[in-house]
């Protein structure tokens, strides 16, 4: 489960996703959001389940009118992903390989 979390007005706001395919989503190669959120409920804590309340989605979403899918694209799009540290260290060894290769190439 990937989570992508959002702060607003005072409040916390999760969506429980793929991994991988929120980085599609963003990058606009994946157009199904069944294929991307797990789930079309907004949580203030995914991992223990606790559901967000109607009145607080209404007031830091007022645009939305309470539309639980037209909250989770903006969630999706403008939140942060919270990425693991085994995720996290993976990336950087790329990106050291990525510019060893670069410099290496350049002598």
């Amino acid at each position: 489960v990937a989570v992508v979390l959002m702060k607003k007005c005072g409040k916390r706001f999760e969506i429980a996703c793929y991994k991988n395919k929120v980085l599609s989503w963003r990058e606009g190669v994946e157009k199904d959001l069944d294929e991307v959120l797990q789930s079309h409920t907004v949580f203030t804590n995914v991992s223990k389940g606790e559901v967000a309340k109607k009145a607080d989605l209404m007031k830091a979403f007022e645009d939305t009118k309470g539309d639980q899918t037209e909250i989770c694209k903006i969630i999706l799009a403008k939140g942060d992903l919270q990425v693991s540290d085994k995720e996290r260290q993976a990336q950087t060894e790329a990106m050291f390989k990525d510019i060893a290769t670069i410099v290496s190439e350049k002598c």
